[in-house]
C-alpha cells in the first residue's frame, strides 16, 4: 500500500493502475531473478504504458537480459516523454542500420552527435556513408579534435582505407596504430577479416602472428573474411568503445553498446564475451554464462570463452564449479600450461596446496623450455604451504637462479629462509638486494625489517616496518611485525596499538594468537608460527 501511495503521488501515470507487476519486477529485479523481473516489467508496462518510471527500470533491465522487444516498447515510451537516456541513440542507429533505415540513421547520428559519444560520431558517419556508397572518408581526419575522437578516427580510417580497396595505405595507416594491448588486437582481427575479404590472405596473415589464443585460431579461421559493411564499421566500434569502458567499473552503458552492436552483427562472439565480463561484474551471472555458452567450438574465442566461465563462476562464489571447470580444462587435450596454472591457483584458493603443487609442476613441464621464475614461485609457493618446504626450498631457489635480479624470487627466497633460521647472512643479503630492486614495494621492505629483527637487530627493523606500514596500513602482517619490534625495544603501548590493527583484517587463528600477544606480549606459545 505504502508503495502504491508513493508512487501515485509521484506521477499521475500510476492513478488506478495494478501496482502487482511493478511490485514483483522490483522484487525480483532485487533478488537478482532477471527472467521473473523482466516478465514482471513487460506486465507492468502494459498496466502503466505511459508511465517513464516503469519504462526506465524496464529499459534497463532489458537491456541486461538481452529482451529486444522489451528493449524497445520501454524506449519508445522515454522517447515519447523526452527521457531517453544518452544511449538510446546507439540503440537507433544500430536499428537502423539492419533495417537499412537511411533517415533513421541520420536521425541517430544526429542525436549521438549532441550526447556524451559525440567523439564518435564522426568515424560512425563515415560507416554509414560507407553503407550507403558515398566517400566515407571525407571529414574523418585523425589529426582533428580531442585526442579520443583522434584515436577512434584514425583506426577506422585504417579499417575504411582497406574496405575501400585502398589496402596497401591502409596497412600503412595501421602500422602505426598498432601496439600489443588488447584494443590492438582487436584492431588487427578486424583489418585481418577485411584483408582477406578484399583477397589479401598474405597481408592478413602477416596481421595475425602471434601466440595469443584468439590470434592463432583467426589465423586458422580466416577464410573469406568478412565483407566490409556499416554494419560491420558500426558494432566493432560500438565493440571498441565497450571494451574501453570494461577496464573500469562496468556501467548500463557498456551494456548498451554491446546490445547495439548485438543487433547489428548477431553472430559476433567478441561481443558475447565482452557481454558476459560485463553482466558477471554486475552479479548478472546466469546471464553471463549463457551469453558465453553460445559461443560454440567452432569459435575462435571457444577457449577463451571456456577461460572465462571459470573466472564467472569465481565471481559468482562458486568456488566448486569453477574448480571442477578449471580442473577439466587443464585434462582436456590439447590444454597448455595455462591450463594448468589456472587450475594450480583455484587449487591455492581453496587451500589444497599439494593439487596445486601437481599442478603447477604440470604448467612447468608443459611450458617447457619457456619456463619462468614465476613458474617455479608459484610452485614453490603451493609447496611451502603444503608443509613441503624440503621441495619449496628447491623450486624457489631455481626461480633466483633463473632471475637473480627479479625481487620477489628474491622476497620469497630470502623471507622463507629467514623465517625457518637458514643461511642467515646470504638470506638477509638477498632480502637487501630484493629491497634496493623495489624500494617502494612494501611487502619487501616488511620482509627486510622482518630479517633484522630475526636477527636481533629491532632498532634497525623498526624504521623500515613504520614505513612499510603507512605504505600498506591495512596488511596484518606488516602490523604485526611492527607490533613485535615496538615491543622488543620496550615501546608496549604502541606494540598493542599495532597488534590491535592487526587484529582487524586477521583470520581466526591469527586472531587468537594477537589477543594474547596484546594481553602479555610476544611469549612463547603466540609466536609468530
Amino acid at each position: 500500500m505504502l508503495l502504491g501511495l508513493a508512487l501515485s503521488a509521484a506521477s499521475p501515470a500510476w492513478a488506478g493502475a495494478d501496482l502487482s507487476a511493478y511490485a514483483r519486477a522490483r522484487a525480483a529485479d532485487g533478488d537478482g531473478h532477471t527472467q521473473v523481473a523482466v516478465a514482471s516489467y513487460g506486465q507492468a508496462l502494459l498496466q502503466t504504458p505511459e508511465s517513464v518510471t516503469v519504462a526506465r527500470r524496464a529499459y534497463r533491465e532489458a537491456l541486461e537480459a538481452g529482451d529486444d522487444a522489451l528493449i524497445d516498447r520501454s524506449l519508445a515510451i522515454l522517447q515519447k516523454n523526452g527521457e531517453a537516456p544518452p544511449d538510446a541513440a546507439l540503440l537507433m542507429l544500430a536499428t537502423a542500420i539492419r533495417q537499412n533505415d537511411v533517415p533513421g540513421q541520420q536521425a541517430a547520428l544526429k542525436r549521438i552527435s549532441t550526447g556524451p559519444f559525440e567523439f564518435a560520431q564522426p568515424a560512425l558517419q563515415a560507416w554509414v556513408t560507407f553503407g550507403a556508397g558515398g566517400d566515407a572518408l571525407v571529414g574523418l581526419d585523425p589529426d582533428k579534435g580531442k585526442s579520443i575522437a583522434r584515436r577512434f578516427n584514425a583506426e577506422n580510417r585504417a579499417l575504411l582505407l582497406i574496405a575501400t580497396g585502398r589496402v596497401d595505405d591502409g596497412v600503412v595507416a595501421l602500422q602505426a596504430l598498432l601496439g600489443a594491448d588488447q584494443a590492438s588486437l582487436d584492431l588487427r582481427v578486424n583489418a585481418a577479416q577485411l584483408l582477406a575479404a578484399q583477397g589479401r590472405s598474405e597481408v592478413s596473415q602477416a596481421l595475425l602472428r602471434g601466440d595469443d589464443r584468439v590470434i592463432v585460431a583467426f589465423r586458422s579461421r580466416l577464410g573469406a573474411g568478412v565483407k566490409p559493411s556499416a554494419g560491420f564499421g558500426v558494432s566493432r566500434l560500438f565493440l571498441r568503445l565497450a571494451a574501453d569502458l570494461a577496464e573500469g567499473d562496468p556501467t548500463p552503458i557498456s551494456v548498451a553498446l554491446i546490445r547495439a552492436a548485438l543487433r547489428v552483427e548477431p553472430d559476433n562472439d567478441r561481443a558475447r564475451l565482452l557481454l558476459a565480463d560485463a553482466l558477471s561484474r554486475n552479479a548478472a551471472n546466469e546471464g553471463a554464462l549463457a551469453a558465453l555458452h553460445a559461443i560454440g567450438p567452432d569459435s575462435p574465442f571457444h577457449a577463451v570463452a571456456l577461460d572465462a566461465r571459470i573466472t564467472v563462476l569465481n565471481r559468482a562464489g562458486d568456488s566448486a564449479r569453477a574448480l571442477l571447470a578449471a580442473t577439466a580444462l587443464s585434462a582436456a587435450p590439447g590444454a597448455d600450461s595455462e591450463d594448468a596454472t589456472r587450475l594450480g591457483g583455484l587449487f591455492v584458493a581453496a587451500r589444497r596446496y599439494n593439487d596445486a603443487a601437481k599442478a603447477f609442476t604440470l604448467s612447468i613441464k608443459r611450458v617447457g623450455k619457456d619456463v619462468t621464475w614465476a613458474h617455479y614461485v608459484q610452485l614453490g609457493g603451493a609447496l611451502d604451504q603444503a608443509k613441503r618446504w624440503p621441495e619449496a626450498r628447491k623450486a624457489l631457489e631455481k626461480a633466483v637462479e633463473l632471475a637473480p635480479d627479479e625481487p620477489l624470487a628474491l622476497n620469497y627466497l630470502g623471507y622463507a629462509r629467514i623465517e625457518r633460521g637458514e643461511k642467515i647472512a646470504e638470506s638477509r643479503a638477498m632480502l637487501e638486494r630484493a629491497s634496493s630492486l623495489a624500494p617502494d614495494d612494501a611487502s619487501i621492505t616488511d620482509s627486510l625489517a622482518w630479517a633484522y629483527y630475526r636477527t636481533g637487530d629491532a632498532p634497525r627493523a623498526l624504521p623500515l616496518l613504520e614505513r612499510a606500514a603507512r605504505a600498506e596500513p591495512a596488511n596484518g602482517d606488516i602490523s604485526e611485525h611492527l607490533g613485535d619490534a615496538y615491543w622488543a625495544v620496550g615501546r608496549r603501548y604502541e606494540a598493542r596499538y599495532s597488534w590491535r590493527a592487526a587484529a582487524v583484517v586477521a583470520n581466526a587463528d591469527d586472531t587468537a594468537r594477537l589477543t594474547a600477544k596484546i594481553a602479555s606480549g610476544p611469549v612463547e606459545g603466540n609466536r609468530r608460527p
